[in-house]
């Protein structure tokens, strides 16, 4: 069975973005903190979007690598964005899609749950609204917190309601320049 692992650079004060899907707050990141996403990046076999994570993503990275200020690993970041397997949970988008992408209008837990039956590396999952489903239904293996110090007052939440505790084991954690902060932890079984 595959890890599903649910990571996002977050406010203090637990948002993914503030008011109007701001999220100018969480850049640019050190160097280090870079690097460490793209390694993560690099580790998955499958990302899972949800739409508005999408709509960001591929806004950018398809071309961030012809950026003219664009840094060795942005340059390495977009090679692997595009050439990564990615699925798009999305009722409103059309496909299909570009950059190795496959779009989902069905059911999300349903495939995220046959996903996760294959064999194969670990899962991405970002966008609050899917990330939130999956938690729900008790799909979420890990979570890789990047905790930037900014209060943004609203928002976005990286956390959404749930329907009871879910106990989790610290695996890691981890300082960055400029401040930030790195919580990874697996869900307890």
């Amino acid at each position: 069975m595959r890890k599903l692992i649910y990571g996002m650079n977050l406010s203090l004060d637990g948002y993914i973005a503030a008011p109007g899907d701001d999220i100018g707050w969480s850049g640019p990141p050190s160097d280090e903190l870079f690097q460490w996403w793209l390694d993560q990046e690099r580790a998955s076999g499958l990302t899972l979007y949800g739409r508005k994570l999408w709509e960001t993503m591929s806004a950018y990275w398809p071309t961030g690598d012809q950026q003219p200020d664009a840094t060795p690993a942005e340059i390495a970041f977009a090679q692997n964005w595009r050439s990564t397997p990615k699925v798009v949970f999305s009722s409103t988008l059309d496909g299909p899609l570009d950059w190795n992408t496959r779009l989902v209008t069905g059911d999300a837990l349903a495939e995220i749950t046959r996903l996760k039956a294959g064999d194969g590396a670990p899962l991405q999952i970002g966008g609050a609204t899917l990330a939130g489903a999956a938690m729900r239904a008790g799909l979420i293996d890990e979570y890789a917190i990047a905790t930037h110090p900014v209060l943004v007052g609203g928002g976005t939440p990286f956390f959404g309601p749930l329907d009871g505790w879910v106990n989790l084991n610290l695996l890691e954690t981890r300082t960055f320049p400029g401040g930030t902060v790195l919580t990874r932890y697996e869900t307890r079984g």
